[in-house]
């Protein structure tokens, strides 16, 4: 059910769509060296047979898995042979082009680069990481989406009446609900959505009117489990992980449990969950609610010792005390800006009095002289120097517990510029007594 043409061809709208750049390309013989990027059964494969058949180019496939440098200079050869002899442009086609890597992928430069062939790649992978730069910069880089339900069903519908490519030479009666049912669980993927219908008619017997008849149970069977686009180390992965993290520090808690459910289906590492959810505690509720540090942690630990699938459970419930509670990014601010002074300017020495003074020796070098014990005083607090320079990192926000450590953070430094300031006044001259004159 491969489509032959651009007429055939289903989805990506966006991209081949009337007076769309893509399609403009296409029919103009405009095209130059292609990637194309998305997740699997989107059109990557069949798109760029239509361009080598719309182009009368020769089409030439090489696989990121199983090709290797003597399969590729074999196939460039023959394309400057066939440049040079017949005039024919060839359209060579890599799927899994990410698989190459970066001398497999330097050996395609120069061909690519003189028109000897027109590069069309195929990758699930941003080809931005996983794509050698001087190779993405030599091409256009396009995008294709899953397609979305209708555009499934109207597939399947297809495929059930193609008598030459289809299963149109069989007598199969299928329901709606049933083919609504394929289309919606192979999310976007029009290979899933294929073959599970083929699965469907030829492991189900014909009723005694002749017709097979697939209904839904049989689809669902034909189906099984809901397979979710994520791949343990592609966008997919580090995608869903980023808007778990942004659903919890924008306090949504059904968007943080509807990502967190998605990495639970796919397999996710509940470790590596869990450890963002660690660092999102630290970083985005912070003092605010210090509580959620604790409780994060605790998730950690009982996800590392129970895993899944109990392991859900502990992880929803810091996931969600996180989306819930009063946020603060203060933490990681004020420590950001310490780092950046303590790497850019010059490094302050420690005051005297502040020094250790527990060895031998200390007192002679003036170390701890002056230094006043905080407990010692009203409120367990002294104003005294710790740091030898004016410097401001930490600003509490006014968020949940950390507007009570903004109140006393506020008076501390009250007290602090204070003294300095008494400390700053100029002392009045003593008075002295007046010399009688002499005579």
């Amino acid at each position: 059910m491969r489509p032959r043409n651009l007429q055939e061809f289903t989805g990506q709208s966006h991209l081949l769509g009337p007076g769309q750049l893509l399609r403009r390309a296409i029919e103009a013989d405009r095209i130059q060296s292609l990637i194309f990027y998305g997740p699997p059964g989107t059109g990557k494969t069949s798109l760029a047979q239509i361009i080598a058949n719309q182009t009368k180019s020769k089409f030439e496939r090489l696989s990121g898995v199983e090709s290797n440098v003597a399969d590729m200079r074999r196939v460039l050869s023959a394309a400057a042979n066939r440049l040079e002899n017949k005039g024919q442009s060839t359209i060579l086609f890599i799927d899994e082009i990410h698989r190459f890597n970066k001398a497999q992928q330097d050996v395609l430069l120069p061909d690519v680069e003189s028109g000897v062939v027109r590069l069309i790649g195929a990758t699930t992978h941003n080809p931005f990481f996983f794509v050698n730069s001087p190779l993405v910069s030599r091409s256009q880089i396009f995008e294709l989406s899953p397609l979305g339900e209708d555009e499934l069903y109207e597939l399947l519908r297809r495929a059930l009446t193609d008598t030459e490519r289809g299963l149109g030479q069989f007598k199969i009666r299928a329901d709606e609900a049933a083919l609504r049912h394929l289309a919606k669980v192979a999310d976007g993927d029009a290979r899933k959505a294929l073959n599970s219908l083929e699965i469907a008619a030829l492991t189900t017997a014909p009723a005694n009117d002749g017709f097979i008849h697939i209904d839904l149970a049989v689809a669902e069977q034909c189906i099984q489990k809901k397979a979710v686009v994520y791949d343990g180390d592609g966008d997919a992965h580090y995608d869903t992980i980023s808007a778990f993290i942004k659903s919890m520090r924008g306090s949504d808690p059904d968007a943080t449990l509807y990502w967190l459910a998605k990495m639970i289906h796919a397999g996710e590492d509940p470790r590596f969950i869990a450890r963002r959810i660690v660092i999102h505690a630290a970083e985005d509720v912070g003092l605010a609610d210090p509580m959620a540090l604790v409780l994060a942690n605790a998730a950690f630990q009982a996800a590392e010792f129970i895993g899944w699938p109990e392991a859900r459970i502990p992880i929803a419930e810091a996931a969600l005390y996180i989306a819930t509670a009063n946020k603060s990014n203060s933490v990681i601010t004020a420590i950001d800006a310490a780092l950046g002074d303590v790497r850019s300017g010059r490094t302050l020495p420690v005051p005297e009095h502040l020094r250790d003074a527990h060895f031998p020796g200390a007192r002679r070098l003036g170390h701890g002289e002056g230094y006043q014990y905080a407990h010692n005083f009203p409120e367990h607090f002294v104003v005294q120097e710790y740091l030898g320079a004016e410097k401001h990192y930490y600003d509490p926000s006014d968020q949940g517990v950390e507007k009570k450590i903004q109140e006393r953070v506020e008076k501390w430094r009250t007290l602090t510029r204070q003294a300095k300031a008494q400390r700053s006044k100029p002392k009045a001259a003593p008075t002295q007594p007046r010399e009688r004159e002499q005579q």
